[in-house]
C-alpha cells in the first residue's frame, strides 16, 4: 500500500509518494504568472497541487488518469492541506497498485454478490426470475457488476458501490413489502436488481470514476433499457404487460422529469422504489458528508450532493447541556 495517502496529509512536511491525476490545468495568477495545477488523489481522497517552476516538461507529459510520482511540500491553507510540487513524473507501471488509486467498499464483494443470487433466486414470478438470471449470468455483467460503482460523485461513488446500493435496496424491498402486504415484492426486487445495469456501461472506472462516451451521450437509464428489453426480447413467450411493466419500473426510477426519469411513477411498486432508490442514495451521502474531517467538531463536510451540512449528532449530544 502507498504511504502517506492523502487523508494522512495532517502536517507540513515534505513527501514522495504516487498519485492519480483527476485534473490537469494551466493556470494563471493575478499578476499573469503560469503555474500548472493539478487535482491529485488516492483512495482515501484528493488534494489540490500547484508547481510553480520549470512545469514546462510536466505539462507536456502528465495527462488526466496519468499515476504520477511527486516530490512536494505539503501546506496546511485553511485547515486543507495542499501540495507544492518540486519534482513530478509519469510512474512506471511496475510501480502501480492500482487498488492504491480508488475507492472501494469497506463491505465484502464475494458477501455481497452471494446476496445478490439469494434475492435472485428468491423471485418467484418465474418470468422476472428468468429475466433477472440471464442478466445477471453474463460473465462481462458480473464482472461489471462487483466493481462498478453507484455514481461518480453523488452516492456509493468507489468500487464496489453499486453493488452494496442493489444489496441494500433489495433488503429495503422486503422489508417494506412486509409492511404494504399490497405490493408486490417480486417486481420491487426485480427493479432493484437492474434498475442501474445501464452504469456498467454510462461509467468507466479503471483508473478514475468517470462517463463513457455512450454514457454521456445516452445516460444509464437509456442503456439499461435497452439491456433489458433485448433480454426479455430473448425470452421466449415473454409476456407482453410484463414486459411494460418492467420497462416502467426502469424508466420512472428517479421519479421527477427533472431528474432525468422520462416518465413520472405510474405504478404502487414503482413509486415505492423510487422512494427507496432515493432513500439508500441519501443516506449514502450523508455518510461520505460525515466520514469527511471538516475542521469543525459538531458538523460534517459540506455535501454538494444534498447541498448542506450535517450535524454530527453524537458528538453535539455528548456536550450539550
Amino acid at each position: 500500500m502507498k504511504t502517506p495517502l492523502v487523508s494522512d496529509l495532517s502536517s507540513e512536511q515534505t513527501i514522495t509518494t504516487f498519485f492519480l491525476v483527476h485534473a490537469r490545468e494551466l493556470r494563471n495568477t493575478r499578476e499573469g504568472k503560469q503555474y500548472l495545477r493539478l487535482e491529485l488523489g488516492d483512495r482515501s481522497g484528493t488534494v489540490e497541487a500547484r508547481m510553480w517552476d520549470q512545469f514546462e516538461s510536466a505539462a507536456k507529459d502528465v495527462a488526466r488518469d496519468d499515476i504520477v510520482k511527486v516530490q512536494a511540500r505539503v501546506e496546511i491553507y485553511r485547515n486543507r492541506p495542499q501540495l507544492a510540487i518540486l519534482q513530478v513524473r509519469v510512474a512506471r507501471p511496475e510501480e502501480i497498485d492500482l487498488s492504491d488509486y480508488l475507492p472501494h467498499t469497506k463491505e465484502d464483494i464475494g458477501k455481497l454478490w452471494a446476496l445478490v443470487e439469494d434475492y435472485c433466486n428468491s423471485i418467484g414470478n418465474p418470468w422476472l426470475k428468468k429475466l433477472v438470471s440471464n442478466i445477471l449470468s453474463d460473465p462481462h455483467t458480473v464482472e461489471c457488476y462487483k466493481r462498478a460503482p453507484a455514481a461518480k460523485t453523488m452516492h456509493h461513488a468507489y468500487i464496489g458501490g453499486l453493488l452494496e446500493h442493489v444489496v441494500s435496496l433489495c433488503g429495503l424491498a422486503k422489508q417494506v413489502a412486509a409492511h404494504y402486504s399490497e405490493l408486490n415484492l417480486d417486481l420491487l426486487l426485480t427493479a432493484a436488481l437492474l434498475h442501474d445495469v445501464g452504469k456498467l456501461e454510462e461509467l468507466c472506472y479503471d483508473r478514475s470514476i468517470g462517463y463513457t462516451t455512450e454514457g454521456q451521450l445516452l445516460g444509464h437509464i437509456v442503456m439499461e433499457l435497452e439491456t433489458v428489453t433485448r433480454a426479455m426480447d430473448a425470452i421466449t413467450d415473454f409476456p407482453g404487460k410484463l414486459k411494460t411493466v418492467v420497462q416502467h419500473l426502469l424508466i420512472s426510477h428517479h421519479g421527477e422529469y427533472e431528474f432525468g426519469s422520462p416518465k413520472l411513477p405510474m405504478i404502487r411498486e414503482a413509486l415505492v422504489f423510487h422512494y427507496l432508490d432515493d432513500l439508500d442514495s441519501k443516506l449514502a451521502s450523508v455518510r461520505a458528508a460525515l466520514a469527511v474531517d471538516s475542521g469543525e467538531d459538531e458538523w460534517s463536510a459540506y455535501s454538494s450532493a444534498l447541498g448542506r451540512k450535517f450535524l454530527r449528532l453524537d458528538d453535539f449530544l455528548k456536550t450539550s447541556s
